[in-house]
């Protein structure tokens, strides 16, 4: 029997995932994803997720501008 908290968060969250998909398939995961962004549309409202988009498209950016400095420099 293995030792009490000798099992990471990580690692007992991959195991209940695995087991949820076991037990209800993958397609359990496709609809409570879908349900959660129509539920945040319906009370952000659709431009949420532009916004959102944007700062991630922006933050990429950043990114790539400070790796090509760091290889130059």
């Amino acid at each position: 029997m293995p030792e009490k908290g000798a099992m990471t968060v990580k690692e007992a969250g991959r195991k209940g995932g695995r087991q949820t998909k076991a037990r209800y398939g993958a397609e359990f995961y496709q609809s409570i994803g879908k349900k959660g962004g129509d539920t945040t549309k319906q009370r952000m409202g659709p431009g949420f997720y532009q916004k959102i988009g944007k700062k991630g498209g922006q933050r990429v950016k950043q990114l790539i501008a400070q790796a090509k400095r760091a290889q130059k420099g």
